[in-house]
């Protein structure tokens, strides 16, 4: 097998796992363009049209389908074969694609990707934070990086880090004009900055003391799908907001921020890298959950 042959069968197990030749040329770290070629060029030589494709989709056509049938199995022995001689380096060396949310990124980025590719210089990471979750086999992942109650149950998850919290937050300048809630049914008149998710849905507060539950919508002038503009909005003055204790910490500790309803928000699990089980788990990957679970422990 040469290697041109080599990538060409890999592309069309790439395309055909993903029904798209944008989303596998990402996983593959080519333009889609070649991709296409590479494909074409093989169909070419067989004398065999492995895909249906049109203007909107892309589809394996019944040759396509028996070809990938046998193709895959080989394809995975012989990356089973190159991650065994890789288990023998000194380090380990490759790419790694992550996708993770932009909390978890401001989190995570600094103590483990940065220490990460200081002490394996043959690796390379690109890191995606977005705030939808994705679907990382479709997309051309090798793990995400999510909130624990947010990863997919037919995963693989290794926990990472202390546990989470989420705290409401007001400005002194905001209380100053404002009285300090007591219980969360205070909040309902209060001006709160409320949060829009991916789905274009607005995020409910939830709080729990003592066994009982509340949920919240709260009403304010301002709603916003950034964690920052919110941390910002709430400096300013403009409402109270509910943040990660995370990311409101250094303002708490400053004064600019305070922290009201503490006794209504219980921690709850945090981080954990992801991955799909039914794949070999490459060197690279090992050693950078390794590598995390090391510099940002989990905390009982």
């Amino acid at each position: 097998m040469t290697k041109a042959g080599l990538a060409e069968f890999n592309a069309v197990v790439a395309v055909a796992d993903h029904g798209s030749f944008r989303r596998a040329a990402r996983e593959l770290d080519m333009s889609a363009s070649a991709l296409s070629h590479a494909i074409t060029t093989l169909e070419r030589r067989i004398g065999v049209r492995l895909f249906n494709r049109t203007t909107r989709s892309v589809s394996l056509s019944e040759a396509g389908e028996a070809f990938v049938a046998r193709v895959r199995p080989a394809l995975r022995e012989l990356g089973a074969a190159v991650e065994a001689v890789n288990a023998f380096r000194d380090r380990p060396a490759g790419s790694l694609r992550i996708n993770t949310s932009e909390g978890a990124a401001r989190q995570f980025l600094a103590p483990v990707v940065f220490g990460f590719l200081e002490r394996y210089p043959d690796m390379r990471v690109d890191l995606v934070a977005e705030g939808r979750l994705v679907d990382i086999i479709a997309d051309g992942f090798d793990a995400g990086v999510r909130l624990v109650e947010a990863v997919p149950k037919d995963m693989i998850a290794v926990p990472i880090g202390p546990a989470q919290r989420f705290v409401v937050v007001g400005s002194p300048a905001y209380f100053a004009r404002h009285p300090r809630p007591e219980t969360p049914a205070d909040l309902l008149r209060h001006d709160c900055i409320r949060s829009r998710l991916p789905s274009g849905a607005v995020f409910r507060w939830e709080f729990e003391k003592r066994g009982e539950q509340v949920v919240l919508d709260v009403s304010g002038k301002l709603t916003l799908d950034n964690q920052n503009l919110r941390l910002e909005a709430a400096l300013a003055g403009v409402g109270l907001a509910y943040l990660t204790e995370w990311d409101t910490a250094v303002a708490i500790a400053g004064g600019s921020l305070v922290r009201v309803l503490e006794d209504w928000t219980a921690p709850f699990p945090g981080l954990a890298i992801y991955y799909p089980g039914h794949r070999l788990v490459p060197a690279g990957l090992r050693a950078f959950i390794a590598f995390a679970r090391s510099a940002f422990p989990v905390c009982p």
